[in-house]
């Protein structure tokens, strides 16, 4: 057997032999040669018969240049070795070719075997067929690992992907297919090295997936560890049994080319030129199928042809201009302020070049998102600084593009732009009004009716409109107070300037209090599905996201845990971001700091002439969270899963993590000439002399702690300040009448609920009101358990008094720790009720219902009781001073007379 094969091994070498002109020989080279080609038999190379197969002719040439390389032949033996495995129409192919090849002692080398076999099986249409399809590429239902293979195996048909400096692009093309769950995991980290970036996606990847299979196996289900992307939602009406059997394939017969429309092929695979018309410019189709009716030429304005086809002479070419055309001259460009715009909800990278003269946008996104080019109206010649002209002839006409929460329609230049995708030049900041803030590099719009400034009359004109008849308003206009002359104008806050920016500059720094959140032992990881959104609260929130991501206030997150989001009006009509923690608070170990009473932080504010009030700039934000508690953040949003780096708002333990910290830097002063409460702080002082430095002083705190202040928010220099409800004065303390304008309007209760709120809020404000409790004493009883819900005449009219009472409510005096008080105390079969005063003025009421068992008390027992109420709510005033008590004297004597007294 050994023999026969031998022998059928030297025929096949004689026959190559022949084939390339040399005469046989059977000697030790030729027994040499039959060894190596018995060697190259054994790697088992495979056979190629021909036919159209361009796919099958790359992966052959692939696999017999590999095993080439593990046998180090020749080019000789190349040549002979790689064309034994041709078969059939390929062999005939080659016997053909070769004595034309070989004509005047040309040498065939293994290059020109590859060069005339590729474009026998692996055409020019084809290879085009190729970058189109790599220009295109998605990863889709892909993993990371089979989309990197085929980014790979496509790139090497786009020779700009694969130089040796294309690292940089070829991470940008890879990141903009990838499917928006991983491409918002992994943007952020601007991996700029394809190997770390496409490591990096397959462990997000798998991470994914191994959350996915626990929270699937936790819910009993395990059959799949993540739902297939963009696969349609199931029906969850009725289940039917359905034949869910694929519909067989049509017969390769069947098959219609929409190229050629011959049978047998599709139209990818069409050997026939591809149809181009000659109207649109655009493949797939001829001038008679065309359906635009409306083609006009860019260069004479003519109908039914395009620039391209133009017979008239070309106009001269249109001068641009643009700072930089790859991302590695902008880089260290600290001047040009970037950002992140959106085409087709996809994210890109876009500069803002004042330099630039019109938008322009790189020429992969174009074909990374389908976008229609269009011919302009001649060329245009772009300048650069930097890399001499490009010329271009392409234009994206009226582009979506939204930033900045705004919506635009644009025309954008194509340019082989690398490392940044969009450039916004002057034609786009002009037309939009757009205003830059260069030190803080912010960007503002300003509409045409903001610009138009307002007409001044003559006193002259004015007595004239006057007697003309006409109705006019006097209006006293006020300057908001971010303003760098308003801050200049205020002594020792002009001293500061830092600690009043726009904008937190940046993620907070290492403190001494960071926001933790324990949870619970043994809580399993808590998630929801995002809340629905209408179509406006969607692009806020997607606009308050990209701010938060800008400000690195939130990054992406793949934590188990997610809250829902939702959006609630502020007073101004903005929109506050909020995330729905309340599941998350029920399994977190509460943390008890205490928060101050805010009748103990009014009473230290005694013999106060000046106030100063600072409100810190989203006080939570300047918290940071510790590293290993930042996942317990993540709340989840249409747009991604994201976590919070610094301490967010609605998490149970916030209020008292950030008056633990306040406490902390101000711990010194407190009390002294400063009260905090939470992110509010109101320094007081008796004179202008004291309250300069007592300002001084808390400015400088802020400014060594990095903490930052809203400047709208702050009053500074006041003889009267609204803090906490309340309007303090050197004459005492008062309700703010804004706080209860909001009672005063108040429609009447229509149930038990509405009660409660009205009674909560009025409660607040108890101690301006005599007899509180008395008053509303028909409201609270229908707040009983088993009561029906009766709204009669006495409800109404303790509503209505409460409301008059709360509006006209007195100034109380704030107490005088060297001063006697006196305490006034009465009971009725209604409740009991007291009233502090100093020097004839009143610093407090106090009242509150009867307990059910006191009901029973005989009337000197009830006046008692009063006594011990008034004494126990106000013991923090009366203890280890004089005071006067002032009660039913007639009542109380017969406790006295009494031989054994009540043990009440």
């Amino acid at each position: 057997m050994a023999g026969r094969n031998d022998a059928a091994l030297a025929a096949a070498l004689q026959a190559v032999a022949q084939a390339v002109g040399q005469q046989p020989n059977v000697n030790a080279g030729a027994n040499a040669e039959a060894r190596m080609l018995e060697t190259f038999m054994k790697k088992n190379p495979p056979t190629f018969k021909g036919r159209y197969d361009p796919d099958g002719a790359q992966t052959w040439l692939k696999e017999i240049e590999r095993i080439f390389r593990v046998m180090q032949c020749t080019e000789d033996q190349k040549v002979r070795f790689g064309t034994h495995p041709l078969a059939e129409e390929a062999d005939d192919w080659w016997v053909a070719l070769l004595p034309t090849l070989g004509q005047e002692g040309a040498v065939v080398t293994w290059a020109v075997f590859r060069r005339e076999f590729l474009r026998r099986y692996f055409p020019e249409d084809v290879r085009g067929k190729k970058e189109i399809e790599f220009l295109e590429l998605k990863q889709g239902n892909m993993s990371v690992t089979e989309y990197a293979a085929k980014f790979v195996e496509l790139s090497k048909f786009y020779p700009h992907y694969t130089a040796e400096n294309a690292e940089f692009s070829r991470c940008i093309k890879f990141e903009n297919g990838l499917r928006p769950d991983n491409k918002r995991a992994i943007g952020y980290q601007q991996l700029r090295v394809f190997q770390d970036l496409v490591n990096s996606c397959r462990i997000y990847e798998e991470d994914t997936k191994a959350h996915y299979k626990v929270v699937n196996e936790r819910k009993g289900k395990g059959q799949q560890s993540r739902p297939k992307p963009y696969s349609a939602p199931a029906d969850k009406g009725k289940q039917k049994m359905v034949d869910v059997r694929r519909p067989k394939k049509k017969d390769a017969a069947e098959i219609v080319c929409f190229n050629c429309g011959e049978k047998g092929h599709k139209s990818n695979a069409c050997p026939e030129e591809i149809k181009k018309c000659v109207r649109c410019g655009k493949k797939g189709h001829v001038v008679a199928d065309c359906n635009r009716t409306d083609i006009v030429c860019f260069n004479c304005n003519g109908e039914g042809h395009i620039s391209s086809q133009c017979t008239q002479p070309k106009r001269a070419p249109t001068t641009g201009r643009v700072f930089a055309l790859t991302g590695t001259q902008t880089e260290n460009e600290d001047r040009l302020i970037r950002g992140t715009c959106y085409i087709n909800n996809t994210p890109l990278v876009a500069i803002i070049d004042t330099g630039a003269t019109h938008c322009f946008i790189a020429f992969d996104c174009v074909s990374a998102l389908g976008l229609d080019l269009s011919d302009m109206n001649g060329e245009m010649v772009v300048e650069t600084p930097a890399k001499g002209s490009v010329t271009t002839s392409l234009v994206c006409l009226k582009c979506p593009l939204s930033m900045f929460g705004r919506d635009f329609e644009m025309d954008l230049v194509c340019l082989p732009l690398s490392g940044m995708d969009v450039i916004l030049g002057m034609n786009w900041l002009e037309y939009n009004h757009v205003l830059i803030n260069c030190f803080s590099k912010s960007v503002h719009f300003s509409s045409v009716e903001e610009e138009s400034g307002a007409e001044f009359l003559s006193t002259k004109q004015l007595k004239q409109l006057e007697r003309d008849g006409i109705l006019m308003f006097s209006l006293m206009a006020t300057l908001s107070i971010e303003n760098q002359a308003v801050i200049d104008r205020l002594p020792v806050v002009c001293e500061f300037p830092e600690v009043f920016p726009d904008e937190i500059p940046d993620v907070p720094p290492e403190r001494e209090v960071e926001f933790s959140i324990d949870l619970v032992p043994g809580t399993k990881p808590v998630s929801m599905a995002p809340y629905r959104m209408s179509a406006s609260e969607l692009s806020e929130l997607k606009k308050q996201l990209e701010d938060l991501l800008e400000k690195k206030f939130v990054r992406p997150s793949v934590s188990p845990l997610g809250a829902p989001v939702l959006l609630v009006k502020k007073k101004d009509g903005s929109m506050r971001l909020c995330i729905d923690y309340r599941q998350l608070n029920k399994v977190t170990i509460k943390n008890r700091y205490p928060l101050p009473r805010i009748d103990d932080l009014m009473d230290q504010l005694v013999g106060a002439r000046v106030f100063s009030k600072i409100d810190l700039r989203s006080g939570y934000y300047q918290i940071k969270v510790k590293d290993e508690d930042m996942q317990k953040t993540a709340f989840r949003t249409r747009y991604g899963h994201y976590e919070y780096k610094v301490m967010p708002f609605g998490v149970t333990n916030a209020p008292g993590v950030f008056m633990e910290y306040m406490n902390r830097i101000f711990h010194a002063f407190l009390d002294r000439f400063v009260v905090v409460f939470i992110d509010d702080i109101l320094i007081y002082s008796k004179t202008e002399e004291e309250h300069a430095e007592h300002l001084k002083i808390v400015l400088q705190v802020l400014k060594e702690k990095n903490l930052y202040a809203k400047l709208s928010n702050c009053e500074f220099w006041l003889k009267e300040v609204s803090f906490l409800g309340h309007v303090i004065s050197g004459d005492g303390i008062a309700v703010d009448p804004s706080k209860v304008e909001a009672v005063s309007q108040w429609d009447t209760p229509k149930s038990v609920t509405e009660i409660r709120s009205f009674l909560g809020l009025a409660g607040y404000y108890r101690r301006f009101i005599e007899g509180f409790s008395k008053l509303a004493l028909p409201l609270t009883q229908l707040t009983c358990k088993g009561k029906t819900f009766v709204w009669d005449v006495h409800c109404e009219k303790s509503f209505g008094e409460l409301k008059k009472r709360l509006t006209t409510a007195p100034v109380l005096i704030l107490p005088k720790s060297d001063e006697p008080f006196v305490v006034y105390c009465d009971a009725s079969k209604l409740g009991l009720g007291g009233v502090l005063m100093q020097e004839g003025k009143v610093v407090a009421y106090a009242s509150r219902q009867l307990r059910i068992h006191e009901k029973n008390y005989p009337t000197h027992d009830l006046e008692l009781a009063a006594v011990v109420f008034v004494l126990k709510i106000w013991r923090h005033y009366l203890y280890g001073s004089r005071f006067e008590v002032f009660s039913d004297h007639k009542s109380l004597k017969y406790l006295f007379d009494q031989k054994e007294l009540n043990m009440r």
